[in-house]
């Protein structure tokens, strides 16, 4: 009998305890905005961070606060922005699609401290060799995959030559890898360009040829010949600005390393080497 009395008593509670935590759930009920959802699902879901929050989770809750612009995400397309600007019931202007961009085309053909590195495939473990790396450019790609690891939509790859390279259809200008890279000479330029200067060598000219085969020597040769004026030598190294560049090549004949590449002709930036 008071084994009855004892289930009973616990079948009570436990439908009382039930109740209470029913109530409870309604009442304590934290009320979530249906739109948080629908601007969740245009999100990639890579977290990358590429937006400045703390995954798509963060960059979505600061769209739907106003915190942050519907285009916040860069790795969305333009379709998945133009679905979170009529989630949000906005109207968002079209952005130049930009993509990372390595400034470095060196690899094997730049001049090394050792022939051999032995240790942790890691650029910033490289960096800690000989003081600067194991190369004599302290400017070039180590070639070590640091970037590769970081990027989450296996956007960039080490190529042929040692140098970490973009696959532009890929990058979703999350620019991870650029955070990533301790020689910083990875950064962006827009998708539809044509010509890039492949090169971040600051050395002076004589210097930097020895450094390697294919640096830019700062000879201003480029600078001088582009009728648009969009390319010019600061801290002895060619730069284009994109906004005045028309792609009309003059920079890419004119320049006696062969560094200045045309994309678009060559397929991939692949300065040819220039004849000693």
């Amino acid at each position: 009998m008071n084994t009855v009395y004892a289930l009973l008593t616990l079948g009570l509670l436990g439908g009382i305890f039930g109740l209470v935590l029913a109530l409870a759930s309604r009442v304590f009920a934290v009320k979530t905005d249906p739109r948080l959802e629908l601007i969740l699902d245009c999100l990639p879901g890579a977290n990358c961070g590429g937006c400045g929050y703390p995954g798509c989770a963060g960059c979505a809750a600061a769209i739907l606060a106003k915190e942050a612009p519907v285009n916040a995400c860069p790795s969305c397309s333009g379709l998945q922005t133009s679905r979170i600007a009529a989630v949000m019931g906005v109207e968002v202007k079209a952005q130049e699609r930009r993509v990372a961009f390595v400034r470095c085309s060196g690899g094997d053909r730049a001049s090394r401290k050792f022939e051999r590195y032995v240790g942790i495939e890691d650029c910033v473990a490289a960096m800690k060799v000989s003081g600067n790396g194991t190369l004599d450019c302290a400017f070039g790609c180590l070639g070590r995959g640091t970037c590769v690891r970081a990027c989450r939509f296996d956007a960039i790859h080490i190529n042929a030559h040692g140098v970490a390279e973009v696959d532009q259809d890929k990058c979703t200008h999350c620019m991870q890898c650029a955070r990533a890279c301790p020689r910083h000479v990875i950064t962006d330029v827009p998708y539809a360009v044509d010509i890039v200067v492949p090169c971040a060598n600051q050395e002076k000219g004589a210097v930097a040829k020895a450094d390697c085969s294919v640096s830019c020597i700062g000879c201003r040769l480029c600078e001088r010949n582009c009728p648009t004026g969009a390319i010019t030598v600061r801290d002895n190294v060619a730069s284009i600005d994109y906004s005045k560049c028309t792609s009309c090549g003059v920079c890419v004949t004119k320049c006696p390393r062969k560094l200045i590449t045309d994309i678009h002709a060559t397929g991939k930036v692949e300065p040819v080497v220039p004849a000693v």
